[in-house]
């Protein structure tokens, strides 16, 4: 992983990396994904390379594979600008924009699998502001199902401050349900989609409280859920003193293979030489139906992907070369690795326009 960061370093240096390119020049399959597996391996857009007309080709790293991968699909040079993020959120492989019209918009353009030439953009009703609220800055996007065209599909928007925002794009006459969240814990946190449970869930900031807000009646009282934390690690002195100067954010993610239910703590510090914010820990609890929190080391055979879209778990056993018992992260100035059994962080900070993680899609999208 070190020289995947090292590489990743360069590039955005501007100084020649060594790339390996798609064996087929095939539109159909220039996503670099081999046709053998069924899904595609978790990947996420280091950049695009401008071809003209304000487009770029693509350019990933695939989390099974120590190179990166060139694509021919071509993209809006706005949606992987490093300088000015032209997108507010992503999930299952789409993207959210919003502009000044208060229009949220989901985008498939990123996505290596969808199509280049049709891409799909679907616009929500316009934003409703509640009162005391704001709709201009968004936290994240999460959905219940793998698309916004699916019947049932809820999507929710999470912005900071109170508001909490559902809509099913897919109805004739899409609408916005809109709630206010009282405590103030959960203003700054991102939302969750838990399939096991059929709700969205929020974990509160400090990770003392989950809050969940059913799919089918999102206006009704939330419940919340109190953790007890468990076998919690030995620290030093000196490892409690750095923590406590970081900057904490508490992340959810759910397995849908295994069915258990993570929180992931992750510390970060702004660096002196760089100003930019740096991994120094991440903790990970297992959570169980009565709360309890239990600090662990070992997922299995998980690998767990937290960025600026919604988190989610993969068997490492699904792909060749992926490998277990880790948490791969990314954020706008910083791509990292936490190996969880010994903790050891490596990482680099380096600008991302688009840092969001996708997760396995289907090769027949294509």
């Amino acid at each position: 992983m070190s020289l995947i960061l090292s590489r990743l370093s360069r590039l955005c240096l501007g100084k020649p990396v060594f790339v390996r390119r798609s064996c087929s020049s095939l539109l159909a399959i220039s996503n670099g994904f081999s046709s053998s597996l069924l899904q595609t391996p978790p990947c996420f857009v280091v950049r695009a390379n401008p071809c003209g007309e304000g487009l770029g080709k693509l350019l990933i790293l695939k989390d099974t594979e120590d190179w990166l991968t060139h694509l021919e699909k071509k993209v809006p040079m706005e949606l992987v600008d490093a300088d000015e993020l032209g997108t507010v959120g992503s999930c299952n492989g789409w993207v959210a924009t919003l502009k000044d019209d208060a229009v949220l918009r989901l985008q498939d353009d990123l996505n290596p699998t969808a199509s280049h030439t049709h891409p799909k953009h679907i616009p929500l009703p316009p934003l409703v502001t509640l009162p005391h609220c704001q709709t201009q800055i968004v936290t994240n996007v999460s959905m219940s199902s793998s698309s916004p065209e699916d019947e049932d599909c809820v999507v929710a928007v999470k912005f900071l401050g109170p508001q909490l925002s559902f809509c099913r794009p897919a109805q004739s006459q899409p609408e916005w349900t809109n709630v206010k969240i009282e405590d103030p814990c959960f203003f700054s946190s991102p939302v969750m989609f838990s399939k096991k449970d059929g709700k969205f869930r929020i974990p509160g900031s400090g990770g003392n409280l989950i809050g969940s807000w059913d799919l089918n009646k999102p206006k009704n009282k939330p419940k919340f859920q109190r953790l007890q934390y468990r076998n919690l690690p030995i620290l030093t002195k000196v490892k409690r003193e750095l923590l406590d100067l970081c900057s904490t954010s508490e992340h959810l993610v759910e397995s849908r293979t295994t069915g258990e239910t993570f929180l992931v703590k992750w510390f970060r510090k702004t660096s002196k030489r760089l100003a930019l914010m740096k991994t120094k820990a991440l903790m990970v609890f297992k959570i169980d139906e009565e709360g309890n929190a239990v600090y662990t080391e070992d997922i299995g055979d998980l690998v767990i992907y937290i960025s600026r879209s919604e988190p989610f778990c993969v068997p490492a056993s699904s792909f060749p070369d992926l490998l277990p018992n880790r948490v791969q992260l990314v954020d706008v100035d910083e791509n990292g690795t936490i190996c969880l059994h010994d903790s050891s962080v490596a990482s680099h900070n380096i600008r991302f326009g688009a840092p969001y993680f996708i997760p396995p899609q289907n090769i027949d999208q294509v």
